[in-house]
C-alpha cells in the first residue's frame, strides 16, 4: 500500500479544510497540551470568543478531519489531538524527497572521506 493510497480524497480534504481554520489549529494546539481534557475545559480555553456552541461546531470539523478522537465517559467527553492524518500528509510529499537528498548527503559524506562513490539515485518527477 502506497502512502498515497491511505488517505482518501474525501479524507484528505476534510483534514485540509479542519486545518484551515486559525481557532481550530488552537484547539489542536490545547488538546495536544491537555491530551484527554473534556469539553468543559476546552470551553473555558476559549471563555469570551467561541460560545459552547462554536466549540462544538469546531470539534465535529476537526473529528471529520480525523485530527480529534473523543470518548464519551459517563456524561464527560474527552478529546484527543490525532497527529496520524498530519504526518500521512507530511509523507505523501516528502518521503519522495528525503530519499534523494539522504543519498545525496551520504555521497558526499563519503567523498570527503575520499570513498569512491559509484552511483546516485536521480530526483524523479511526481507520478501523482
Amino acid at each position: 500500500m502506497t502512502i498515497q493510497s491511505r488517505m482518501k480524497p474525501d479524507e484528505l480534504d476534510a483534514t485540509f479544510h479542519a486545518l484551515a481554520s486559525e481557532p481550530r489549529r488552537r484547539m489542536l494546539d490545547w488538546l495536544q497540551r491537555e491530551p484527554g481534557c473534556n469539553l468543559q475545559r476546552l470551553c473555558e480555553c476559549f471563555e469570551g470568543e467561541l460560545s459552547r456552541f462554536g466549540v462544538m461546531k469546531h470539534l465535529q470539523v476537526l473529528e471529520r478531519g480525523q485530527l480529534v478522537i473523543s470518548l464519551k465517559e459517563g456524561r464527560e467527553r474527552k478529546l484527543w489531538f490525532n497527529a496520524a492524518p498530519i504526518q500521512l500528509i507530511h509523507e505523501r510529499w516528502t518521503t519522495e524527497y528525503s530519499a534523494y537528498w539522504s543519498a545525496r548527503l551520504t555521497a558526499l559524506k563519503y567523498l570527503a572521506e575520499g570513498a569512491e562513490v559509484h552511483s546516485l539515485p536521480t530526483a524523479r518527477k511526481n507520478r501523482r
